[in-house]
């Protein structure tokens, strides 16, 4: 990737070798020190970094780029390339601004190889960020299920399944749900029927009496098939209930109803 940089400061020897010596790697433009042209050529041509090169600078001269620094809402690094003495004073008068520092003596390679893997590592951070928030979107976009069953191997194969449409949360027992349901918000819950200790009726009716949960709509996972079981199944007013082993395409057809 190429990047472009827009050159500054009085040491135009550092200036001529970023054209001379770095124009495969950087497209280069050059602005004067007055702070109108740096603002408006940064807006204009929007670099990817100001290198500034100190000669003799003024202090007025470096205050000036805190004020730049602040114009571009940190958006915009700010590289200084310089002697010693140069950096350490301009460090002192605007302080915070410089993002990369390169102290003389160093060659036209140390200087391009030093610029380009600090933009290189601040263009993947940006990507990483904006794949996170990326992610963090499309996860808020899905609808969140609660699968409540004692098997493991149950809650991954549910999990498995519905993952790419829904994010999926899981509890081994009523006890565990309902403490995760206490801060969590939940659009649909999967509750296996038969469990030891607390059974699903047990938890739907603790759920049903929670006026925070008794909206959330719930479906059971039960291995029976009588007649007798079931009704009593439906007689405790789920919305639906799920025979296993689950059918997959059932399954998402069934949540789709409710969500």
């Amino acid at each position: 990737m190429k990047y472009k940089i827009l050159l500054t400061g009085g040491n135009t020897t550092v200036v001529d070798e970023f054209f001379l010596n770095m124009a495969s790697t950087f497209d280069c433009i050059t602005t004067s020190l007055r702070y109108e042209d740096i603002l408006n050529h940064s807006k204009f041509i929007k670099p990817d970094a100001l290198v500034y090169c100190l000669n003799n600078e003024t202090r007025d001269n470096m205050s000036q780029m805190v004020a730049v620094k602040q114009k571009a809402y940190g958006t915009l690094p700010i590289i200084i390339v310089g002697n010693p003495d140069e950096c350490d004073e301009f460090i002192k008068i605007a302080i915070n601004t410089a993002d990369l520092i390169l102290k003389k003596p160093l060659t036209a390679i140390a200087v391009q190889d030093e610029v380009y893997k600090f933009l290189e590592d601040r263009r993947i951070k940006f990507e990483e960020t904006m794949e996170k928030i990326r992610l963090e979107a499309i996860a808020k976009q899905k609808k969140h299920i609660l699968v409540i069953d004692d098997d493991i191997r149950m809650l991954k194969s549910l999990k498995e399944q519905l993952h790419d449409t829904y994010e999926v949360a899981t509890a081994l027992n009523g006890k565990l749900a309902l403490k995760f349901l206490e801060t969590k918000e939940i659009d649909l819950i999967l509750l296996d029927y038969e469990m030891p200790d607390e059974n699903g009726p047990e938890v739907l009716t603790k759920i049903r009496e929670n006026n925070k949960l008794a909206s959330i709509p719930v479906l059971f996972l039960t291995g029976v098939t009588e007649r007798e079981k079931i009704q009593n199944a439906l007689s405790m007013k789920p919305q639906g209930y799920l025979l296993k082993p689950i059918d997959h395409e059932k399954l998402l057809d069934t949540i789709k109803e409710f969500l």
